[in-house]
């Protein structure tokens, strides 16, 4: 069967974008061949960083014919009915028609529209100009005075169709002026002249002869392969980087791996910066000494030419460029020691965090006191945590992270090291920002760990606060991960940490920090002025009022209005009492109602986390429904043990005699307009079955709530299980609905009590299957 090969050839793409391109450029037409019935075999992508090409095998020659009956009216219709007939069948009189009888309906119309189908190569001559006119690049551009938007001016187009042995032909179509043909162009220095090419095998066999390696993996594969045998020639290793090594395989057609060197007291600067320098500037790769374990004085360079002079001049060109940039490195690196980190803090009090959060300095603020609050929960030193938290942020204001925002924290390790503060601080500068990602490693240090849960509850409590919630798949403030961050803190060190308070306590800490100019009341929803706010407040019952004058902040909270507070600000005459201004400035989540939004959050992210090691999701929603879950680890204990009790035959049978119970409970509910809740009444229980059925739920209660007490969850199912045998003959013998409306509601009772008796576990009424 015939194949087709399509080569858009160009100015240099963007490394970044070729990926996404070819994975573009192949699904958009696959998909546009498919839908007009040219089923492929098989189809590959190839870009470099001057083309980008696609070759679909195995397409039929043309469309298969097509034949179509369409129902018209009954024979006798109106004229009109007719007319409509013809026209959307497209015949020229009824005569073309054939007349079908209908038993019900009597004789009616069939036209029989037979559509003969297209040569492959019109299909393709249709359908590739609109998916370049249209291609989806990130950014496009227009030149000269076309009107073709693509990433950088296109030059020519290949589109040929053919068997294998055969000549293929040229599938004629053009776009903005450019016509396509079989003439195409190797590297841009070596072979610039143009030469003919028919398939797939001819255009990459011409390609490598004019020094163009066409497949993309194959080009990382040379250039991987190279650099490895290079490095190992001087006795040296590879530091591998992928993501370099991606970048660089878009840069070049055909690539020649060098070698080049820099002055070794550059190796006084940390391993990171040298490699961040070359990486960022030259695209080089660094190289390690296996002796000892540093960086070695060598880079390896990707040249895209095969030089004259064996490539010295571009060595010498690439040295020159990154000895100025580790002069540069090296001088921050010197310029950053001069002054401590605690020298940096003040300057955090001018830069702002968020405008409706402060200052980074009040973040920092927040973050010790967040810090120090779970440091004895987490079994750290409080006083190391207070130093670690105080100190975390500061290499944001240095030098070196300043160039190179990557390194953050891992400067900050080494400027505490430089500064003898103790390990724990120094790892904590380093690990509080950890883990950035599903692969990134947990910290375990209790300092690191008590920092970095600081870290990042203030910033999911304050941005959820603003009501900067993630929507959709946009996350700005990255709170999926901060979230995230904090369940595998948890769970990966088996850390016992109530959320609910820790989120509480951290929106306080931010409620007092909203503003440091004017005085800060949170109102209940009813106060509709200021007048005497203090006094009048002061007379409720349970109001907590914190007034701080040294910051001129005051919270008032009002138990008895939960969902939001009020945010105002109350001028104040600094002469111990409170002018009359009042400025309404917006709506706030009460701290309780702010806790369970997180929560749930949290339940969502964590289910994703269980989700990818074979937890099911609808075991999570079970337990954390029911209330005060709160505590990450032992949800993960009860999902674990109720998955394992679910799997076994009781755990089954049970949930299909709850299902039984609570539909037979929603049905009468829904009915009588009101709600069964137990308990039953004892004297009203005549049936053995109903009779062996309370006792077992009382039995069962209790037995679950000492063994979830004693965080025992294998023995609480097992207590569950013994409820198995007694529901099922309960359903046997008993009738729910009895005539009599006494026993009949007691009976409905202890269905209710099934639920009450399995809600000691989880919420089964959310297990899904």
């Amino acid at each position: 069967m015939p194949d087709l090969l399509l080569e858009l050839f160009s100015e240099e793409i963007p490394a970044r974008m070729q990926a996404q391109a070819a994975d573009a450029l192949k699904k958009l037409v696959t998909d546009a061949l498919v839908e007009r019935g040219l089923l492929y075999e098989g189809a590959k992508a190839f870009v470099t960083p001057r083309r980008l090409a696609l070759a679909v095998h195995g397409l039929p020659g043309r469309q298969a014919d097509q034949r179509e009956e369409k129902k018209g009216p009954r024979v006798g219709a109106p004229e009109q009915a007719v007319a409509g007939f013809l026209k959307a069948a497209g015949l020229a009189s009824l005569d073309q028609a054939t007349i079908q009888s209908d038993p019900k309906k009597g004789d009616f119309y069939v036209a029989v529209v037979e559509k003969p189908g297209r040569a492959t190569t019109e299909v393709v001559a249709e359908i590739v100009p609109d998916i370049i006119r249209k291609f989806p690049w990130p950014k496009s551009m227009r030149w000269g005075s076309g009107t073709l938007r693509w990433v950088r001016p296109l030059h020519s187009i290949v589109a040929t169709f053919g068997a294998e042995g055969d000549e293929p032909e040229v599938v004629h179509f053009s776009v903005d002026g450019i016509e396509a043909s079989n003439v195409t162009r190797g590297h841009r220095f070596m072979a610039p002249e143009p030469f003919t090419v028919k398939r797939l095998d001819d255009w990459m066999a011409k390609l490598e002869a004019a020094k163009v390696v066409a497949d993309r993996d194959r080009r990382k594969e040379i250039i991987l392969n190279d650099a490895k045998d290079l490095a190992l020639a001087a006795g040296l290793e590879l530091v591998e980087d992928e993501g370099l090594l991606d970048e660089v395989c878009g840069l070049v057609e055909w690539p020649v791996v060098l070698m080049g060197s820099f002055e070794a007291r550059f190796l006084d600067i940390p391993d990171e910066v040298i490699r961040a320098t070359i990486r960022a500037n030259q695209k080089c790769f660094v190289l390690k000494d296996p002796k000892t374990g540093r960086l070695a004085n060598r880079f390896i360079l990707i040249s895209n030419l095969v030089a004259s002079d064996g490539g010295k001049a571009i060595v010498a060109g690439n040295e020159r460029v990154i000895r100025a940039r580790l002069s540069d490195a090296k001088f921050f690196w010197d310029t950053d020691r001069l002054n401590g980190l605690a020298s940096r803090m003040p300057k955090f009090q001018s830069i702002t965090f968020h405008e409706k959060l402060g200052s980074q300095a009040e973040r920092i603020e927040r973050i010790v006191r967040l810090a120090k609050d779970l440091a004895p929960k987490v079994g750290a030193p409080v006083a190391l945590v207070e130093e670690a938290a105080l100190v975390a942020k500061a290499d944001l204001l240095t030098e070196v992270v300043g160039e190179f925002p990557e390194l953050q924290g891992l400067m900050g390790r080494y400027y505490a090291q430089g500064e003898n503060l103790s390990p724990e601080v120094a790892a904590a500068c380093e690990e509080h920002y950890k883990p950035q990602g599903p692969n990134d490693r947990v910290p375990t240090a209790p300092v690191s760990v008590a920092v970095a849960l600081a870290d990042k509850i203030d910033t999911l409590v304050g941005f959820w606060a603003i009501d900067e919630k993630p929507t959709g798949s946009k996350d700005p403030y990255a709170l999926r991960r901060a979230a995230l961050g904090v369940i595998r803190i948890v769970l990966e060190n088996g850390l016992r940490l109530g959320l609910r308070e820790a989120l509480v306590e951290a929106y306080l800490y931010i409620l007092r920090f909203m503003q440091h100019d004017d005085i800060i009341v949170f109102l209940n929803q009813k106060d509709g002025g200021f007048g005497s706010i203090f006094s009048k407040y002061a007379e409720l019952e349970d109001v907590k009022i914190d007034f701080d004058l040294s910051r001129e902040v005051a919270v008032c909270r009002d138990p008895k209005e939960r969902d939001t507070f009020n945010l105002a600000i109350l001028t104040y005459n600094r002469s111990g009492s409170f002018g009359a201004g009042y400025e309404q400035l917006r709506t706030l989540p009460a701290p309780e109602k702010l806790a369970l939004d997180l929560l749930a959050f949290f339940a969502d992210r964590l289910k994703v986390y269980l989700r990818d090691r074979g937890a099911r999701h609808d075991l999570v929603d079970a337990v954390f429904a029911l209330e005060g879950q709160d505590d990450l680890l032992l949800v993960v204990r009860r999902v674990e043990a109720l998955a394992a009790f679910l799997a076994t035959e009781d755990g089954k049978n049970l949930l299909a005699g709850y299902r039984r119970a609570v539909n037979i409970l929603r049905i009468e509910e829904k009915k009588d307009g009101r709600a069964f809740a137990g308990p039953t009444v004892a004297a009203l229980l005549k049936e053995p079955a109903e009779e062996h059925l309370a006792a077992a739920i009382d039995d069962v209660k209790a037995r679950v709530s000492k063994a979830v007490a004693a965080e025992d969850f294998e023995a609480a199912m097992t207590a569950l299980s013994d409820l198995r045998q007694p529901v099922d003959a309960f359903f046997d013998a008993v009738t729910v609905n009895d005539a009599d409306p006494a026993l009949r509601e007691n009976r409905l009772k202890l269905l209710d009590e099934i639920r009450a008796a399995t809600r000691g576990i989880a919420d089964f009424d959310r297990i899904e299957g």
